[in-house]
């Protein structure tokens, strides 16, 4: 099998086994992705790993022997290939940005559905930056009014990379997006991809913002 071919490896580390179930079973359910393990807590996380490896990771934060930003710093030292993706009930300023200064590549709130979870993943894993429309405006907030935008520059979007930027700016899922422009799910995070390297920016927030910098939006 080509390596292109080869499943994404994904940890689940959540301390609900019914939310971990789930989760498990969205990753099963994916034809890119298999399960290395699942675990409730840090210590059975990290012991896990010992014996099998991951490429993505869905960590939680409150887990019950230590905060699960201690685990994504593990991840991230011990581990540096791999990628941690936040799934919490948390959307505050203080949990995102702390996450993220821990090593997190991705935020989701734990009422994302479970397929969009899996496609999260796959994302993910290709270099993307999921976060929930909810956390991404919350975080976005946090930039505006700073200061003056910069003066506009040349536009390296494209009509259509900007258009899926624009309807990223409102809100909307991947697969709204999809649906709105009439194409798949697939060719809207590769035009993401695109809006990301012409940018130099890694996530969704950091797209929006950057091209309301520049007078892009």
């Amino acid at each position: 099998m080509p390596a292109a071919a080869l499943p994404i490896t994904v940890a689940v580390v959540d301390d609900e086994p019914e939310v971990r179930a789930l989760f498990e079973s969205a990753v099963r359910s994916h034809e890119r992705l298999t399960l290395a393990f699942g675990a409730g807590g840090v210590a059975e996380a990290m012991a896990a790993a010992a014996h099998r490896s991951a490429q993505v990771w869905l960590v939680d934060l409150g887990l019950p022997d230590r905060d699960g930003r201690e685990l994504i710093r593990w991840v991230t030292e011990r581990q540096p290939d791999a990628s941690v993706m936040v799934v919490t009930v948390f959307g505050d300023d203080r949990h995102v940005v702390s996450s993220f200064e821990a090593g997190a590549v991705g935020y989701l709130l734990k009422d994302t559905p479970p397929d969009q979870i899996a496609r999260a993943i796959v994302e993910l894993h290709e270099g993307g930056s999921p976060i929930s429309p909810s956390v991404a405006r919350h975080v976005l907030r946090r930039f505006v009014g700073r200061g003056p935008a910069a003066a506009p520059v040349d536009d390296p979007l494209s009509d259509r990379e900007r258009e899926v930027l624009q309807l990223i700016e409102k809100g909307m899922t991947y697969e709204e997006v999809a649906q709105a422009l009439q194409i798949s799910w697939h060719t809207v995070t590769t035009f993401l991809r695109r809006v990301y390297r012409k940018l130099q920016v890694n996530s969704r927030t950091e797209a929006v913002y950057e091209a309301r910098q520049r007078g892009i939006l």
